[in-house]
């Protein structure tokens, strides 16, 4: 299967054009653009997945928890083909299928409605075990999350989870911008490292690093990559 192919005339370098089509959602504006390089390597390089091949259960999945700054992740679909780039214009509006959250519904790729934290990786959880219930041994689980999701207990029990199953076929990226209010003694990465997780850290603005964390091996694992970016004004 696949990786999404760009608009030819949409380049990286052009998704801030993309992104300040959209309008009105302002204060969510760091929220979206501490992910826009995670987002544009996962569907660049990583992701097995394409609009052709959006509905075909063989696709790798991605997940957007961190939903309550989408401006990003529609940038990215739109540059990828998902939906046409003239949708953005029309970000927010009463008749515009881009709300302020996604809707899986509405929007072509998006595989889960959210912004409510502490809901995606509990709901990649199911979504990797719903796999492995089908015999679909293929397809990969990821997950994006904000640091400050792992201020909420379910994120937790979800870790605790996965780890403890081996779910080879989860991933998550959490997007680090120090805004959790209480942090993690050690680092992100020693959380999921403890519960028997493959956990990396780097730097969320360096497109190889990020390419060699996101397709390390983790053989019997699931494997979280923290993607540390400037701090959260």
């Amino acid at each position: 299967m696949s990786h999404a192919t760009a608009d030819p005339g949409v380049r990286h370098e052009d998704l801030g054009r993309l992104m300040a089509l959209m309008t009105g959602a302002e204060k969510h504006g760091p929220a979206a653009t501490s992910t826009l390089d995670v987002l544009w390597v996962l569907y660049d390089r990583v992701l097995r997945v394409a609009p052709e091949s959006a509905g075909d259960p063989g696709r790798d999945r991605f997940l957007l928890s961190k939903g309550h700054g989408p401006m990003a992740y529609y940038a990215v679909l739109a540059a990828k083909g998902f939906f046409p780039v003239d949708w953005l214009s029309g970000f927010g509006s009463y008749d515009s299928p881009l709300g302020h959250h996604p809707d899986r519904v509405l929007v072509p790729g998006v595989e889960i409605a959210s912004g409510s934290l502490g809901h995606g990786l509990p709901l990649a959880v199911g979504s990797a075990l719903g796999l492995q219930a089908q015999g679909l041994a293929d397809p990969a689980v990821w997950v994006l999350i904000g640091d400050a999701e792992l201020d909420e207990g379910s994120n937790h029990e979800a870790i605790a989870y996965a780890g403890s199953a081996g779910l080879e076929r989860l991933h998550t990226v959490v997007i680090d911008n120090d805004s959790a209010t209480h942090g993690w003694p050690g680092g992100i990465a020693s959380r999921f490292e403890a519960a028997g997780w493959s956990a990396l850290t780097v730097d969320g603005r360096d497109h190889e690093a990020l390419y060699a964390a996101f397709t390390a091996p983790h053989p019997g694992r699931p494997h979280a990559v923290v993607a540390q970016v400037e701090k959260k004004a």
